[in-house]
């Protein structure tokens, strides 16, 4: 007999993150837990607050309709919950895990073996100009030939002040620098700054101006003079049809994608299709799920054979996470099958 039940849990951030959408001390995620015949299987429905198209006050009731209605199976759930891709990524990976050897090991490969591991970007949050220099050195130091910054929250120019001092010390080849502006540009002076930014040879920057502004998105990614990256852009486009008319207006050069919030394993397989239909680059990245969730996801995007570097580097974040084989080393997202899990603090009744 097939048992399904959801329990909360709150990750608390080591220091408090910062975005242009404001400070981040805690994250909600919620833990869909199946049980049968003595096996267990853990999904992670990771919600962010303001950003996420399920952030909706009926959101623990859909997730408990959902425990209720887990005999349906993960097919007829994933289209049931078309509105709350959180939920439709939580019951793909609870069952995945249900199915799978152990809870953990959801799709082995050369990378759970270990044998082999995922490029990643390493992170470095907004904060004081001094804050995100000694991130950077410190990511630099840890061996990342790829780094993200977080941009539109302080001032500008002191943004670019930090870019210049990355670029005096390391060329565009030695280091490849991502930017993420999460919407914190103005439609009217977006243009301006990304000519500003393109000083500093960078390899994109993610989601220049808010959403749905897809006239103003579409012009600038045709005058850009250096690629964007839709992120939030995808966020609440749940239909095919929907999703393939958004590339065609908007023409993107790369997409970001990111289960949690655009329906799981079959939501992101869905926009991959579409991006290699119309030359649209794309990579994976976790939303500050816990090790868990980011777990299946590294998992599933090594399966997905994309050789760029993916935004995977979110494990250290919390200091309630939970123990697990994810390692972060010179740069890259390895797998290491001698170091267990400890999920007490899930399990704890």
């Amino acid at each position: 007999m097939l048992k399904a039940s959801y329990k909360k849990h709150i990750l608390n951030f080591k220091r408090p993150s910062g975005t242009s959408r404001g400070v981040m001390t805690q994250k909600e995620t919620w833990f869909l837990i199946l049980e049968e015949n003595s096996k267990t299987g853990i999904g992670e429905c990771g919600i962010l607050r303001s950003l996420s198209a399920d952030d909706r006050p009926d959101y623990e009731e859909k997730l408990q309709w959902t425990c209720e209605n887990i005999h349906l199976g993960k097919e007829t759930l994933w289209e049931s919950l078309l509105e709350f891709p959180s939920i439709q990524f939580g019951v793909e990976m609870a069952f995945q895990s249900l199915e799978s050897e152990t809870p953990f090991l959801l799709f082995p490969s050369d990378f759970t073996k270990g044998k082999k591991s995922i490029p990643i970007n390493g992170l470095v949050w907004m904060g004081e100009p001094a804050f995100m220099k000694a991130q950077i050195e410190e990511k630099l130091a840890q061996g990342f030939n790829c780094i993200k910054l977080k941009i539109g929250a302080i001032d500008f120019e002191k943004e670019l002040e930090l870019l210049r001092f990355i670029r005096q010390n390391y060329d565009a080849s030695t280091i490849e620098i991502r930017v993420d502006a999460n919407g914190g540009f103005s439609s009217n002076e977006a243009l301006y700054k990304l000519n500003q930014l393109s000083e500093f040879e960078l390899h994109s920057i993610e989601q220049p101006i808010q959403k749905n502004q897809h006239d103003s998105m579409s012009e600038l990614c045709k005058t850009t003079p250096f690629p964007i990256a839709l992120d939030e852009e995808l966020i609440g486009i749940f239909g095919y049809a929907e999703k393939e008319a958004l590339l065609q207006k908007i023409k993107p050069q790369y997409i970001i994608l990111k289960p949690s919030l655009i329906g799981g394993f079959r939501g992101s397989k869905e926009w991959i299709s579409l991006a290699e239909k119309y030359n649209i680059g794309w990579w994976v990245t976790s939303a500050l799920e816990s090790n868990i969730g980011l777990n299946a996801i590294a998992q599933w995007t090594f399966l997905q054979q994309n050789p760029m570097p993916q935004g995977l580097g979110t494990g250290g974040l919390y200091t309630n996470n939970f123990d697990c084989p994810l390692e972060v080393s010179n740069g890259e997202l390895v797998y290491d099958p001698a170091i267990g899990w400890n999920i007490g603090l899930l399990l704890d009744k």
